[in-house]
């Protein structure tokens, strides 16, 4: 006879759970001792239960995430070698970073690019050249990462000047699948809240959305950084989702779901205490597999201060590996759906975002604000709160403000410039600088050597 679980139980409601911690806390005040406010502005509570949902989050079907490896392209031959030799031991996907034209028949020969999901990120524009690179690979796996209004908040300057690359934009849009490229990832680096980084992401998208029309939904692919707050940055990509359908239905475009890569932030990368990072990597990449990231890019444990090796990208692989295959991680993109305390998260980090989306679209739309150095002062306001609670230690990075290893020295190891640069150069307007929290610690400690 089957005998239903729970018959026995009664239901509680969230009002009896409170009523019994209120009696727990002896007269201290609910709100006060249980309850705490986020830098986005949304209070935690100590439970949740379905009565904190006000909508079901949408569910996806189960997907397996891609495993990724960035190589910057420098020689083709030996690019070649390492992208072929990452895919052997267990990369399903590649991205190619290139500042210049490169030799695409030797960078991917011997590479299956019907079967391998390619990403290239250019940091040059030459819509001619791209779009011979796009014919070549005539694989829908292939992404193309061009984003101008990325180099233009990042450098300050446009690759060429507006009309000239909104029109070679155009001609790579027209031509090739996956080419409408939003890279978010400065907004995380630079210190900008997880609300901020949501609205900021959602109005940069719009600005091509506004300039090339619905039609080129399906072609958008979005990069994100995933920061250190787990739950939170699970919940941030989620609540991406939802916001970008938001998007398009205002539009009446057709819907498409977001396409997601994402790889682990610097900002709390220190060169101190280095281990450390892969603790903070791997906790990382758990939120952007749990958020439903379709592909997954490490950083080495070293990346901040040492050129690429072979031993740092292998142990960066093998994290993602071990959480995709020994951690059942490997279809765990709805992993979190049902979990009240994330998805009430999810519904207030999007509601906190669309109305920053709404105010920036208010005032003319994203590129006015950056014009007016509204996104760069809201950013920095931010990231100067974070660096005073690192500097009174309320955030921690284990060995670099708390627990310092006084043995550990470091300045004959940097092989590569690891902190902050400022470009003297005339811009347009003021570029979005990243910088990691440690950098004046770090600083310090290296002249003290």
């Amino acid at each position: 006879m089957n005998t239903p679980l729970f018959k026995d139980f009664k239901t509680t409601s969230a009002a009896a759970w409170k009523q019994k911690i209120q009696v727990d806390l002896k007269g201290a005040d609910y709100n006060e001792t249980l309850l705490w406010k986020t830098d986005e502005d949304i209070v935690v509570k100590p439970f949740y239960t379905k009565e904190d949902r006000k909508n079901n989050i949408d569910t996806e079907a189960k997907f397996r995430f891609d495993i990724s490896q960035s190589i910057f392209i420098n020689d083709e031959k030996i690019t070649n070698y390492i992208a072929l030799n990452a895919l052997k031991k267990g990369a399903t996907a590649i991205e190619f970073t290139a500042n210049k034209q490169f030799d695409y028949k030797i960078l991917l020969q011997n590479i299956d690019i019907e079967n391998t999901i390619i990403y290239f990120r250019f940091l040059f524009l030459d819509s001619e050249f791209i779009k011979e690179v796009v014919s070549f690979i005539n694989s829908k796996n292939c992404y193309i990462q061009v984003d101008i209004i990325n180099n233009l908040v990042q450098s300050g300057n446009w690759f060429h000047n507006l009309k000239s690359d909104h029109l070679q934009l155009e001609s790579i849009v027209n031509h090739c699948d996956n080419s409408v490229g939003v890279d978010a990832t400065l907004y995380q680096n630079a210190g900008a809240t997880i609300t901020q980084q949501l609205a900021y992401t959602l109005a940069h998208a719009n600005e091509y959305l506004n300039h090339f029309g619905k039609d080129i939904a399906s072609k958008f692919h979005f990069n994100f950084a995933v920061g250190s707050n787990y739950f939170f940055e699970i919940a941030k990509l989620k609540a991406f989702r939802i916001l970008w359908k938001s998007l398009l239905e205002a539009y009446d475009a057709k819907e498409t779901t977001a396409h997601i890569f994402a790889q682990p932030t610097l900002r709390n990368k220190t060169i101190y205490d280095y281990n450390v990072n892969m603790l903070r990597t791997t906790s990382e990449c758990m939120s952007a597999i749990l958020g439903g990231a379709n592909t997954v890019n490490n950083v080495s444990y070293d990346s901040v201060f040492h050129k690429k090796n072979e031993f740092g990208e292998r142990i960066a692989r093998n994290q993602l590996l071990i959480l995709q295959q020994e951690s059942y991680l490997e279809y765990a993109n709805t992993f979190a759906n049902g979990s009240y305390y994330i998805d009430s998260i999810t519904e207030q980090l999007a509601e906190k975002a669309i109305q920053i989306f709404k105010d920036i679209e208010k005032s003319g739309g994203f590129l006015t604000q950056l014009k007016k150095g509204v996104i760069q002062r809201k950013i920095t306001e931010n990231a100067n709160r974070e660096q005073e609670k690192f500097d009174k230690e309320e955030i921690v990075l284990l060995g670099t403000n708390k627990q310092m290893n006084k043995n550990d020295f470091m300045k004959n190891e940097i092989e590569i410039y690891p902190f902050a640069k400022s470009n003297p150069i005339k811009t347009l307007l003021p570029p979005i600088i990243k910088k990691r929290l440690a950098e004046a610690n770090e600083i310090k400690k290296l002249e003290s050597e």
